[in-house]
């Protein structure tokens, strides 16, 4: 008889473990001989010479998302018997079929160990030859396991609460930098297995357990990054170009920038794609006739600026720009800064906070603002609140009502015609479980440990309604957060960038503008400065105008370097 072959035969696969831990050893050598000689194409053959170093090997084969087929283990072994040790194993690794090393006297302790840890088959001792008495049992135990479900979960694993608002923003901030993984709550059976292979608890989440098998206990975005191959720190000390801000405007530069031989750096606080990469499909972008994904472009386009040469690094928030001669630097939260000839600000716009009571408290626990695409599947068949009439809103509507049992958007506007372009508005009229609201606001929100229940305001009949819920995404316009610019470039009093013909007042000198030169189309005050997209006052906001004007400045950055 052959020994089973794993289901799956490409070398790329995780080899299945077979787990042999025996204190003596002879025996123990005879036995990894054996299962070898057997079994070791297709299958890892593990030695452990005691219970609590098997234990150690299975946490890390549990972390490292490794299935183990088969635990032999001997009876007899001091500190932790094989009856003791395997009902430990079988918390980390349910799936595994489990065989008892037995002496002949053990034989009634082996069979009283089947009702205590499920035992699958003792083997007594000796086992030669092995192709009579050891094949045959392993055999049967193999073709045994690979009958049941137990594939491997290689990619990066978070575990958390469901209801946590810091492991809704691991899951958001690994979804939106394009990188798979798997989630598991804390008080689910598969979870408490990962928290204890990982040495910690229901207390210390979100954990994260990274593909190679590291647990990260609560980290923060940086160590996520540093972690799962996120580039976090720029390689030269000097650039031609920094571009602040990885949204499509950003990205464009990017792009442009380095296909063109500029030195180029992005630099992304969180992920690229900024609002647009959130968006689950923009139809009206030129070339995609079918519409894309914001996280499709985005990771297109950031493949595209990293093929012609761009560095890209996140988690970097920029917290001030500084004039040093011909240099421009940009200064880190971190202490750290960047210098460079010439530098574009792109860094888009935020989400506003929701004004409402209690919005604050619940965010992250059924508040969310965006997220819709990363939240999706775990409001299925359940009800959904919308606050906003943008594209924005309007493109998570027509998403989340595909699984949710019901979408109601929420606009202060009577229609959403002046705000959402007309096609939305079209798709939306079509789907039955979308009601808009017209005239309504949330008043206030409440719950116990997560959101449970809004408060909607119609301002035209001067009303309002309590309404169960769970689940509340807000789209509710749009903030520059530009204070890091503070005293350094000229804004608006909404807090925009303004830049080239926008700063001349009544047709005198630019404001704040040093040199006898007007500035180019999209410098700012400080020369060597320039904006592009959402966060340049008085944009179209829109995906296109953005990605034409990171090109744009490009073509102005090359001037000023010529020229300055």
């Amino acid at each position: 008889m052959t020994a089973p072959r794993d289901r799956n035969d490409s070398p790329a696969a995780v080899k299945p473990a077979i787990l042999s831990v025996d204190d003596d050893p002879g025996v123990s050598r005879a036995v990894v001989r054996d299962l070898r000689r057997r079994y070791g194409e297709k299958y890892r053959i593990v030695r452990a010479q005691s219970g609590p170093d098997a234990l150690d090997a299975l946490r890390e084969m549990k972390l490292r998302g490794q299935p183990v087929a088969i635990l032999v283990a001997d009876y007899r072994m001091p500190g932790m018997d094989g009856i003791q040790f395997l009902e430990q194993a079988m918390d980390l690794h349910p799936y595994a079929r489990r065989v008892l090393l037995t002496a002949y006297a053990d034989t009634d302790a082996a069979i009283d160990a089947i009702n205590v840890v499920d035992l699958d088959h003792y083997l007594l001792k000796p086992w030669d030859p092995p192709e009579e008495k050891l094949y045959p049992v392993i055999d049967a135990q193999l073709e045994a396991w690979l009958c049941t479900e137990h594939r491997p979960i290689t990619e990066t694993k978070i575990v958390g609460h469901r209801w946590s608002a810091r492991s809704s923003e691991v899951r958001e901030f690994l979804a939106r930098n394009q990188l798979p993984y798997r989630w598991y709550m804390s008080d689910e059976p598969e979870g408490a297995r990962l928290l204890e292979a990982a040495g910690t608890d229901a207390d210390h989440c979100p954990v994260v357990i990274t593909a190679e098998g590291e647990a990260l206990i609560e980290p923060t975005d940086a160590e996520l990054a540093a972690r799962v191959g996120l580039n976090t720190t720029p390689s030269k000390d000097f650039y031609d170009l920094i571009v602040i801000g990885g949204g499509p405007a950003g990205l464009g530069a990017a792009v442009y920038g380095a296909s063109e031989g500029l030195r180029t750096v992005l630099v992304e606080r969180t992920a690229t794609g900024g609002q647009a990469g959130q968006s689950s499909r923009i139809e009206n972008y030129l070339g995609f006739p079918d519409g894309v994904s914001g996280s499709q472009l985005a990771d297109r386009a950031r493949r595209q600026a990293s093929k012609f040469g761009a560095e890209v690094i996140t988690t970097r928030d920029v917290v001030g720009l500084e004039v040093r001669g011909a240099a421009r630097t940009v200064r880190f939260a971190d202490g750290d800064s960047l210098d460079a000839h010439t530098v574009i600000v792109a860094t888009g716009v935020m989400y506003r906070r929701h004004p409402a009571p209690g919005i604050d408290d619940y965010t992250g626990r059924g508040v969310y603002y965006g997220s819709a695409m990363t939240e999706a599947a775990r409001c299925a068949n359940e009800d959904v609140y919308i606050v906003g009439g943008a594209n924005s809103a309007g493109q998570a509507a027509v998403y989340l009502a595909r699984t949710s049992r019901s979408v109601t958007i929420v606009v202060r506007a009577p229609s959403l015609e002046k705000s959402m372009s007309h096609y939305l508005i079209q798709q939306i009229e079509n789907i039955e479980n979308i009601t808009v609201r017209s005239c309504s606001e949330v008043t206030s929100v409440a719950g116990d440990d997560h959101l449970e229940r809004i408060t909607l305001r119609n301002n035209a009949t001067d009303t309002e309604e309590t309404v169960d819920a769970q689940w509340l995404f807000l789209f509710i316009g749009a903030a520059p957060g530009t204070e890091w610019l503070d005293g350094v470039v000229v804004r608006d009093d909404r807090g925009y960038v303004v830049a080239g013909p926008d700063l001349a007042i009544d047709g005198g000198r630019p404001r704040g503008w040093p040199l006898e030169r007007p500035p180019h189309h999209l410098e700012t005050s400080v020369p060597g400065v320039f904006v592009a997209g959402d966060v340049h006052a008085d944009s179209a906001k829109r995906v296109a105008s953005a990605v034409g004007e990171g090109a744009m400045a490009v073509m102005l950055v090359h001037r000023y370097l010529a020229k300055p």
